[in-house]
């Protein structure tokens, strides 16, 4: 059977776009697939340059005809390319491309011919699942950071964006606001995430010792040095180093830590031989380093080095909305260390938790937490069982007032009156009560089961 003669037809069935050129890239030919996806029609393509389409896969060379215009007829062919066209309406359109030349029964060039394949819902389905996974991020914790609130959304995008890079990363917030949750963020998006994350509380370092911490030391290089140690820029080679504080590191270090940002290179106290490292240096500090630069205690031009691209964790304060979320995951997180039947919180103490300033922060909340799981013994975390403060209540006294003096009230009828002194002020919690009382929360228990007290009768 001669299939010569239907090939028009074959090719006008196909899904796939097809598109034929002269040596010089004059559109000769499309079929309706190719239409619908440039917005041209037949009519207006042919006999038009290719190059009306835009498309982002070619190389236009433009000395000549053939391979001496483009770059698809030097190499002979094009197998399965990701690409933008341009359509009629001047919109991107996702594509594959395949091309390959066609030559004539002597081996001269005289065209192209492409198959252009329309990925865009494809594109728009990929885009969807990568928008809901970063929804899903926000809600299940993106490398332990909580919350979906603008705030911490606009965060998390610029953690991913800067992750990528190796550009130093500037840390700033309040105390408990998460500086190295976000530090480890960052690593752990990052292509060095297989690498160490050392963190270095630049705080806490004794600062005789600082310069020996950080880049090592040689035996014997000063008193108390027995053996050669390793710092912690060497330690950190291949992957990120946190320099938490980093506003409290000695002036006479600070020297040697830019030379180390600009050099790529250590050298070990004691010893002259440069070592080189490959570490991506994250900072944070909750101070203030302009004014510390104007104090003369920081090196400007340290600053500018480590603050390339900086990123500021938001106080609790600035993202109230996420507060159920945090909250509910404290709770899950104490449940399974404790092994407390606590399923949540009542509105009324996630009011009192929302009024409140937190200047804490995150550590405050979750301490906060902790706290309730100490006076809560299952349910719900009530008002009754937040800190005083929190809960806007004054804190209770180390044991209530005596209702009366011994001698005017029977022993009995003493205790009982300060047992339900102690429960009311508690608010009927037990634990709470017991505290008061300086007595077991099992002797509160045994009380009120001897003196008849009812807790919605007596305490309310």
């Amino acid at each position: 059977m001669e299939l010569s003669r239907y090939w028009k037809t074959i090719i006008d069935t196909l899904q796939d776009g097809v598109m034929v050129v002269d040596p010089g890239g004059k559109v000769l030919f499309i079929n309706p697939a190719a239409e619908r996806m440039t917005g041209y029609s037949a009519q207006e393509l042919i006999g038009q340059s290719c190059r009306v389409l835009d498309c982002t896969g070619c190389r236009i060379i433009g000395k000549g005809l053939a391979e001496k215009w483009c770059g698809l007829f030097a190499r002979g062919q094009v197998r399965a390319k990701k690409c933008l066209i341009t359509n009629k309406d001047h919109r991107a359109v996702n594509i594959i491309k395949t091309a390959v030349i066609l030559k004539d029964n002597e081996g001269k060039i005289i065209g192209a011919v492409e198959t252009l394949t329309d990925m865009s819902d494809l594109v728009r389905q990929q885009n969807e699942i990568l928008a809901l996974r970063k929804t899903l991020h926000m809600e299940e914790g993106f490398h332990g950071l909580m919350g979906a609130s603008p705030a911490m959304a606009n965060l998390i995008e610029l953690i991913e964006s800067v992750a990528l890079t190796d550009s130093p990363v500037m840390i700033a917030g309040e105390s408990g606001t998460g500086k190295e949750l976000v530090a480890r963020a960052v690593h752990e998006s990052s292509p060095r995430k297989d690498g160490p994350f050392i963190k270095i509380n630049c705080a806490a370092l004794n600062e005789n010792l600082f310069e020996s911490e950080l880049f090592g030391h040689t035996k014997g290089a000063f008193t108390g040095a027995s053996a050669t140690r390793v710092g912690r820029f060497e330690a950190a080679h291949g992957g990120s180093i946190f320099l938490d504080e980093i506003g409290e590191v000695p002036l006479s270090t600070q020297v040697k830590l830019l030379r180390v940002l600009e050099e790529k290179e250590i050298e070990r106290v004691g010893d002259h031989t440069p070592i080189r490292v490959d570490v991506r240096v994250i900072s944070a500090t909750n101070r203030q380093l302009e004014e510390r630069i104007t104090q003369g205690l920081f090196r400007e031009d340290l600053y500018f080095r480590i603050n390339v691209f900086p990123l500021t964790c938001p106080t609790l304060r600035e993202r109230m909305e996420d507060l159920p979320m945090i909250v509910q995951h404290f709770i899950r997180a104490n449940s399974r260390k404790n092994g407390k039947k606590i399923l949540g919180i009542t509105p009324e103490a996630l009011g009192k938790m929302a009024t409140y300033g937190w200047p804490g922060n995150i550590r405050e909340l979750r301490n906060a937490i902790e706290y309730a799981f100490v006076l809560c013994t299952g349910g719900d975390i009530g008002p009754g069982h937040l800190p005083p403060k929190i809960a806007g209540t004054p804190a209770a006294p180390p044991c209530p007032p005596p209702a009366a003096a011994p001698s005017q009230l029977p022993e009995t009828d003493e205790k009982k009156t300060a047992l339900l002194k102690a429960l009311r002020h508690a608010r009927g919690n037990r634990t709470e009560a017991a505290r008061m009382l300086g007595v077991s929360r099992v002797t509160v228990w045994k009380r009120m089961k001897k003196f008849g007290i009812d807790p919605l009768r007596d305490i309310g």
